[in-house]
């Protein structure tokens, strides 16, 4: 079974590409790419800590995986997008520096698990990887049309990772979804209405993987900011990770590169149990 799910796997990451949906590419052709270190900070202080729904105490700390994350699909939904997911992970990973993050067949490798089903089996779904009790807060308080959770460990480095997606949402909203959760299952959980600019704000809608938010990725996964560091011990590694990161950002995107100076005026989503472990949640 095992070798059969990897060569499926095998085929499926070898399929071309599908055409990209045209609010999606709408999106993408507006989309502003410009941003000072202020703008940049301040979303990231906002979406990096805490969580978009709290039932337990708040964490003000620094949660990220701290080694490889390894992804495995349950497709239990129509029509099947294990192709899809495949092509997001990829686009994930060429835009984070320093975040090894792959797909596996192998369930038993896996630490980050998307679970993709039918709409109308999205709160049966919950339930059973919750609980009654879990899932009827989760859903009384965010009301959601897709998921993700992560558990950490005492030092706040991600051990497990879940992702609720709805294959039969339409093309935007299942893309918009998929990007947005998986983004989050990686550490930056909270939702935030004040940042414009970011997927992780209940009132916008991309569809696909942002600048802004990749710059708030890389911050993220820079090896200099670390599982557990509060906001101060990050605000002092700000000044050295912000220039790399803008470089990177630049590099991968075709934006033009920052230079000496730019920028010289800035000053550098459920904290809640479930399966049995400590799961922040959010929900789009």
């Amino acid at each position: 079974m095992l070798l059969a799910a990897a060569l499926a796997l095998a085929g499926i990451i070898a399929r071309t590409a599908h055409a990209e949906d045209a609010d999606i590419s709408s999106r993408r052709s507006a989309e502003r790419t410009n941003f000072s270190n202020d703008e940049i900070t301040d979303g990231f202080f906002k979406i990096a800590f805490g969580a978009e729904l709290q039932l337990g105490k708040r964490v003000e700390r620094i949660r990220k995986f701290d080694g490889p994350v390894r992804v495995f699909v349950f497709d239990e939904g129509e029509p099947k997008r294990t192709a899809e997911i495949a092509e997001i992970i990829a686009d994930i990973r060429a835009r984070v520096n320093h975040l090894d993050l792959a797909l596996t067949g192998d369930v038993r490798t896996a630490n980050l698990v998307v679970i993709l089903v039918r709409k109308h089996s999205l709160k049966s779904t919950i339930q059973s990887l919750y609980g009654p009790k879990r899932a009827k807060q989760i859903v009384r308080s965010l009301d959601p049309q897709c998921l993700s959770s992560f558990g950490k460990d005492q030092h706040y480095r991600i051990s497990h990772a879940e992702v609720i997606l709805p294959a039969d949402a339409g093309d935007f909203t299942f893309h918009d979804c998929a990007y947005e959760e998986l983004l989050q299952a990686l550490g930056p959980i909270n939702d935030d209405r004040s940042v414009p600019w970011t997927m992780f704000n209940d009132d916008v809608q991309m569809g696909f993987f942002d600048v802004y938010d990749q710059y708030l990725l890389n911050i993220l996964y820079d090896p200099r900011i670390r599982p557990g560091m509060t906001k101060q011990e990050v605000a002092g590694q700000l000044p050295e990770v912000l220039p790399t990161v803008r470089e990177w950002v630049a590099r991968t995107n075709s934006l033009p590169q920052p230079h000496d100076g730019a920028n010289a005026d800035d000053r550098a989503q459920c904290d809640c149990p479930g399966s049995g472990r400590d799961n922040p949640i959010v929900a789009r």
